[in-house]
């Protein structure tokens, strides 16, 4: 069996009902591209048109030995679904085709592990690979023979997978508890920084869109950009001031994908968190893919799972410098309200800054008020919606310095204090 950094794959896909030729060619790309940045090579490819599935072997036994065929002529040891394989169907074909045989959650899995760098990161991968895992076990003869070696048995908890049922849910478990205890962690964080009224705007986007780069070119930071799917697992939160001196606070988000294993959502749930509680989504779009209008589908159709399918969203067309003219022209006519950027050259940064502050909730102030006493329920009102600088208690009333949304101290103007 090849194993190591040039593992040989074959890739096989299935037209599934509603779905055309173009699109699964479209998703087998990306599945080599998933293949690559895992360290490996897809070799061959092997498509069945046939849309109806075999409950056995998921494709048609003559595809089976088209496999086969490939697989032999080409050296490979490993095939790889482009759709999840039931745990039966997995351990026939292993069976029938004598190499390694992985689906696509396993493949996105596998690179989620090599890139999970903080300890966050890491059990949230462990929690997903091993809730993907447990209904696999039963009968796991190969699987479990071939671990640590190769494409999809990496990851922090592939020592453990020898144990039982039991210990692994009891693994399970604690995971679940030690992300809980970041999410709180997560929760005050964030609640810190509201508490500054800084608002918050979250890049969103198909992975490999260009989020970090835009991070980078808005922040001057040095966020690790690389030209492969899942560069960035864990968020970055960078200040950026605004054309008109307001600050915010800008959170590069992991990015999306087709077919997007649920088991990652869920275990990514507390980092997926910074998208749901941002005040403005900002979906960077790759304009230079022919296929970027199913990928902002893949996108949109992420974001209604967090539960964040209705906040105020932006959508920013990057890598424009690959498109021509006309091209620029039709984007701009046909989504009026887009941004068109070019992350890498610096294009359109301040027509898009702009942009997300027209979008941000109003803008803060820095307010003197005189209260008299009897109106406790407005001193409760502004420690609730505002950041109290200042409060004295004075023979006259209250006197408060507040920093707090504009409108909220228009509101209060009566009580302003002349010339604060």
């Amino acid at each position: 069996m090849i194993q190591g950094p040039n593992e040989r794959g074959i890739l096989v896909g299935c037209i599934r009902r509603g779905q055309s030729l173009a699109d699964l060619l479209e998703s087998l790309d990306e599945l080599a591209l998933l293949l690559q940045t895992s360290g490996g090579l897809a070799v061959g490819r092997v498509v069945q048109t046939n849309s109806q599935l075999d409950s056995a072997t998921y494709v048609s036994l003559g595809k089976v030995d088209e496999i086969r065929w490939q697989v032999e002529a080409e050296g490979a040891g490993l095939v790889l679904f482009d759709d999840e394989l039931s745990p039966a169907q997995a351990r026939n074909l292993e069976e029938m085709l004598k190499v390694k045989v992985l689906d696509r959650t396993q493949l996105i899995l596998d690179i989620f592990a090599q890139r999970a760098q903080s300890r966050e990161g890491k059990l949230q991968v462990e929690l997903a690979q091993l809730n993907y895992l447990l209904p696999r076990l039963a009968g796991l003869g190969v699987e479990l023979s071939r671990l640590g070696g190769g494409i999809g048995t990496r990851g922090p908890g592939e020592t453990r997978l020898e144990t039982d049922r039991r210990k692994i849910r009891r693994r399970i478990a604690h995971l679940r508890r030690s992300l809980e205890q970041v999410r709180r962690r997560r929760s005050l964080q964030r609640r810190s920084r509201r508490q500054g009224l800084l608002p918050t705007v979250a890049l969103v986007g198909y992975t490999n869109s260009g989020k970090s780069t835009l991070l980078n070119v808005l922040t001057g930071a040095d966020v690790f950009v690389e030209n492969q799917p899942f560069a960035t697992l864990d968020p970055t939160v960078r200040r950026v001031v605004l054309p008109d001196n307001r600050r915010i606070l800008l959170v590069d988000t992991v990015g999306f994908i087709r077919k997007l294993p649920h088991q990652l959502v869920a275990a990514f749930r507390a980092t997926l968190e910074e998208v749901v509680e941002a005040d403005v989504l900002v979906h960077v779009v790759d304009a230079g893919r022919s296929n970027w209008e199913e990928q902002c589908m893949a996108v949109v159709q992420v974001l209604e799972e967090l539960g964040a399918g209705f906040h105020p969203l932006l959508t920013v067309f990057n890598k424009v410098d690959l498109l021509s003219p006309d091209q620029r022209t039709r984007l701009r006519t046909q989504h009026p309200d887009a941004v068109l950027i070019s992350a890498r050259h610096g294009w359109g940064v301040p027509e898009l800054l702009d942009a997300v502050g027209s979008l941000l909730p109003d803008p803060t102030v820095v307010a003197a008020f005189h209260l008299p006493y009897h109106r406790g329920d407005l001193v409760s009102h502004l420690h609730d919606q505002g950041q109290v600088l200042e409060e004295h208690y004075t023979n006259q009333g209250i006197q408060m310095k507040v920093m707090m949304p504009r409108i909220l101290a228009e509101r209060l103007s009566d009580y302003r204090v002349a010339g604060d």
